[in-house]
């Protein structure tokens, strides 16, 4: 689809994601733990979630990026935008199999406690509830946002997945008949995805290169995966980078960033490293589809 320049800034980065996007629309005519902060700032307003113990995004409805104006149409048929789409459709489908194919699979999946782990590598410390119980928390509720955020435009545009009109295997079967009801535009995987990369950024400045890098390989899992076209991940960067920026005016999402900057010094100088093969990770994601933005 539309061909949106690449994304590698933090939130300062929403104002040029919008403007491409912009530019681009000439070529389209589980329940999670609740956040154990323990900040004294005004708390999010309670919701049924809440209360049911359950997990809640920190933003309330009205708060919530509106993906229908911030977004172009999906590219047209015909157009320059999709021609880009079916060409990194191509280069997707060829990985089928491949070791990125197998690490798209594990993207897919962003029930907690697995989520949680997906930027392990790139932070270069292990993510999970016991050790670091705020960033935990941080990742659960801004997941939420993030997906919130792409709703508006899915359910309006319910554009149709690459696998269902190639006619070829996602990497999650399972889960294609739901998806078959999910709109593919924007990307949702790669909201969180993009939001997450931000957020650690700001956690860990430090490590902001492989943290981007790795926020891009996500959502490029959904390519691979054949669940998402190219410019439904573009999308989804930039709903990512808007839920982040609407995020920075809550408190209490400030109140956890501040704790979970403390948690992740703290397991860094103590050398809680991710259970991973991080090496073979990061080999792995070197490969992408070479039309990809």
């Amino acid at each position: 689809m539309s061909a949106f320049p690449a994304l590698r800034l933090r939130p300062a980065a929403l104002v040029l994601l919008t403007a491409a996007l912009a530019a681009c629309s000439t070529l389209a005519t589980h329940t999670l733990p609740a956040s154990t902060s323990t900040s004294t700032s005004t708390p999010a307003p309670a919701t049924a979630a809440a209360a049911a113990g359950k997990a809640s995004g920190y933003l309330a409805p009205a708060a919530i990026p509106a993906s229908l104006q911030l977004l172009p149409p999906p590219p047209a048929e015909g157009s320059p935008g999709q021609a880009l789409d079916l060409a990194v459709n191509r280069e997707a489908l060829a990985m089928r199999g491949s070791a990125r194919w197998q690490q798209a699979t594990r993207d897919a999946d962003l029930s907690f406690p697995a989520g949680a782990g997906h930027f392990a590598c790139a932070l270069g410390v292990a993510i999970d509830a016991q050790r670091t119980p705020h960033l935990y928390a941080l990742l659960e509720r801004s997941r939420i946002d993030a997906s919130a955020a792409t709703k508006a435009a899915k359910n309006h545009y319910r554009r149709p997945r690459p696998f269902m009109l190639n006619q070829q295997p996602s990497c999650t079967p399972q889960d294609e008949e739901q998806l078959r009801h999910n709109g593919s535009y924007p990307s949702g995987h790669s909201a969180i995805g993009w939001t997450w990369a931000l957020i650690l950024s700001e956690i860990a400045p430090d490590r902001a290169d492989a943290l981007i890098l790795r926020g891009r390989s996500y959502s490029e899992s959904r390519l691979v995966c054949n669940v998402h076209w190219h410019s439904d991940v573009l999308a989804g960067r930039l709903m990512g980078a808007a839920t982040v920026a609407r995020l920075h005016a809550d408190p209490t999402f400030r109140a956890d960033l501040d704790a979970a900057r403390g948690e992740i010094a703290r397991a860094q100088a103590q050398g809680a490293m991710p259970g991973e093969d991080c090496a073979a990770q990061a080999q792995t994601l070197q490969v992408r589809p070479a039309s990809a933005l």
